[in-house]
Protein backbone atom coordinates (compact mmCIF):
# COMPACT_ATOMS: atom_id res chain seq x y z
CA UNK A 1 0.00 0.00 0.00
CA UNK A 2 2.89 2.32 0.78
CA UNK A 3 4.25 1.79 -2.73
CA UNK A 4 0.91 2.74 -4.28
CA UNK A 5 0.78 5.97 -2.30
CA UNK A 6 4.38 6.69 -3.23
CA UNK A 7 3.64 6.05 -6.93
CA UNK A 8 0.55 8.28 -6.87
CA UNK A 9 2.40 11.10 -5.14
CA UNK A 10 5.35 10.94 -7.55
CA UNK A 11 3.31 10.41 -10.74
CA UNK A 12 0.20 12.49 -10.17
CA UNK A 13 0.15 13.55 -13.83
CA UNK A 14 -0.17 9.90 -14.92
CA UNK A 15 -3.04 9.37 -12.48
CA UNK A 16 -4.73 12.58 -13.71
CA UNK A 17 -4.34 11.44 -17.34
CA UNK A 18 -5.77 8.02 -16.49
CA UNK A 19 -8.79 9.53 -14.68
CA UNK A 20 -9.41 11.94 -17.57
CA UNK A 21 -9.20 9.12 -20.11
CA UNK A 22 -11.61 6.98 -18.09
CA UNK A 23 -14.07 9.87 -17.75
CA UNK A 24 -13.94 10.58 -21.48
CA UNK A 25 -14.50 6.91 -22.29
CA UNK A 26 -17.53 6.70 -19.99
CA UNK A 27 -18.95 9.94 -21.38
CA UNK A 28 -18.50 8.79 -25.00
CA UNK A 29 -20.07 5.40 -24.33
CA UNK A 30 -23.07 6.93 -22.59
CA UNK A 31 -23.66 9.31 -25.52
CA UNK A 32 -23.38 6.52 -28.07
CA UNK A 33 -25.97 4.39 -26.37
CA UNK A 34 -28.59 7.14 -26.30
CA UNK A 35 -31.24 7.86 -23.73
CA UNK A 36 -32.38 5.02 -21.51
CA UNK A 37 -35.26 4.50 -19.12
CA UNK A 38 -35.68 2.30 -16.06
CA UNK A 39 -38.32 -0.45 -16.03
CA UNK A 40 -40.55 1.74 -13.83
CA UNK A 41 -40.26 4.69 -16.23
CA UNK A 42 -40.87 2.34 -19.19
CA UNK A 43 -44.07 1.10 -17.54
CA UNK A 44 -45.24 4.69 -17.09
CA UNK A 45 -44.48 5.49 -20.73
CA UNK A 46 -46.36 2.39 -21.90
CA UNK A 47 -49.41 3.02 -19.71
CA UNK A 48 -49.73 6.81 -19.92
CA UNK A 49 -48.07 7.83 -23.19
CA UNK A 50 -48.89 4.79 -25.31
CA UNK A 51 -45.25 3.87 -25.92
CA UNK A 52 -44.50 1.07 -28.36
CA UNK A 53 -42.15 -1.67 -27.13
CA UNK A 54 -39.83 -3.32 -29.64
CA UNK A 55 -37.93 -6.42 -28.53
CA UNK A 56 -34.81 -6.94 -30.65
CA UNK A 57 -33.63 -10.19 -29.05
CA UNK A 58 -33.35 -13.38 -31.13
CA UNK A 59 -36.41 -15.67 -31.23
CA UNK A 60 -34.87 -18.12 -28.77
CA UNK A 61 -34.57 -15.38 -26.12
CA UNK A 62 -37.98 -13.90 -27.05
CA UNK A 63 -39.59 -17.29 -26.35
CA UNK A 64 -38.24 -17.28 -22.78
CA UNK A 65 -40.48 -14.30 -22.01
CA UNK A 66 -41.14 -10.76 -23.20
CA UNK A 67 -42.95 -7.59 -22.18
CA UNK A 68 -46.71 -7.68 -22.75
CA UNK A 69 -47.63 -6.10 -26.08
CA UNK A 70 -44.05 -5.96 -27.34
CA UNK A 71 -43.35 -6.25 -31.05
CA UNK A 72 -40.67 -8.82 -31.88
CA UNK A 73 -38.20 -7.45 -34.43
CA UNK A 74 -34.82 -9.18 -34.12
CA UNK A 75 -31.91 -6.78 -34.54
CA UNK A 76 -30.69 -8.71 -37.59
CA UNK A 77 -34.04 -8.11 -39.34
CA UNK A 78 -34.70 -4.57 -38.13
CA UNK A 79 -33.73 -2.83 -41.37
CA UNK A 80 -35.91 -5.15 -43.50
CA UNK A 81 -38.92 -5.01 -41.17
CA UNK A 82 -38.87 -1.32 -40.20
CA UNK A 83 -42.22 -0.84 -41.97
CA UNK A 84 -43.95 -3.15 -39.47
CA UNK A 85 -43.64 -0.58 -36.71
CA UNK A 86 -47.07 0.99 -36.63
CA UNK A 87 -46.23 3.64 -34.08
CA UNK A 88 -46.63 7.37 -34.23
CA UNK A 89 -43.09 8.57 -34.90
CA UNK A 90 -43.47 11.32 -32.31
CA UNK A 91 -44.49 8.93 -29.51
CA UNK A 92 -42.01 6.99 -27.37
CA UNK A 93 -40.59 3.75 -28.76
CA UNK A 94 -38.83 1.61 -26.16
CA UNK A 95 -36.21 -0.79 -27.51
CA UNK A 96 -35.53 -3.89 -25.43
CA UNK A 97 -32.62 -6.31 -25.64
CA UNK A 98 -31.16 -8.74 -23.12
CA UNK A 99 -28.95 -6.41 -21.03
CA UNK A 100 -29.48 -2.99 -22.58
CA UNK A 101 -26.40 -2.58 -24.78
CA UNK A 102 -27.52 -3.97 -28.15
CA UNK A 103 -30.53 -1.67 -28.06
CA UNK A 104 -28.24 1.33 -28.67
CA UNK A 105 -27.70 0.49 -32.35
CA UNK A 106 -31.41 -0.16 -32.82
CA UNK A 107 -32.39 3.20 -31.32
CA UNK A 108 -29.87 4.87 -33.62
CA UNK A 109 -31.52 3.22 -36.64
CA UNK A 110 -34.99 4.18 -35.44
CA UNK A 111 -33.95 7.80 -34.96
CA UNK A 112 -32.56 7.81 -38.51
CA UNK A 113 -36.02 6.64 -39.68
CA UNK A 114 -37.72 9.55 -37.91
CA UNK A 115 -38.68 8.04 -34.55
CA UNK A 116 -37.80 11.07 -32.45
CA UNK A 117 -38.35 9.41 -29.06
CA UNK A 118 -36.55 6.09 -29.58
CA UNK A 119 -35.13 5.07 -26.20
CA UNK A 120 -33.68 1.89 -24.75
CA UNK A 121 -34.64 -0.04 -21.65
CA UNK A 122 -31.79 0.30 -19.16
CA UNK A 123 -30.60 -3.14 -18.16
CA UNK A 124 -32.82 -4.80 -20.76
CA UNK A 125 -34.91 -7.84 -19.93
CA UNK A 126 -32.41 -8.83 -17.25
CA UNK A 127 -33.26 -5.69 -15.26
CA UNK A 128 -36.98 -6.04 -16.11
CA UNK A 129 -37.05 -9.53 -14.63
CA UNK A 130 -34.80 -8.46 -11.75
CA UNK A 131 -37.47 -5.97 -10.67
CA UNK A 132 -40.17 -8.68 -10.90
CA UNK A 133 -41.99 -6.95 -13.75
CA UNK A 134 -44.50 -9.10 -15.67
CA UNK A 135 -43.45 -11.14 -18.70
CA UNK A 136 -45.47 -13.12 -21.22
CA UNK A 137 -44.34 -16.41 -22.76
Amino acid sequence: MDRVIEFVSQHYYLIAAWVLTLAMLLWTESRKSGKSVSPAEATRLINKDGATVIDIRPKKEWDTGHITGALHLPLADLDKRMGEIKADKSKPVIVVCNVGQAAASATKKLKAEGFTQAIRLSGGMTEWRGQNMPVVK
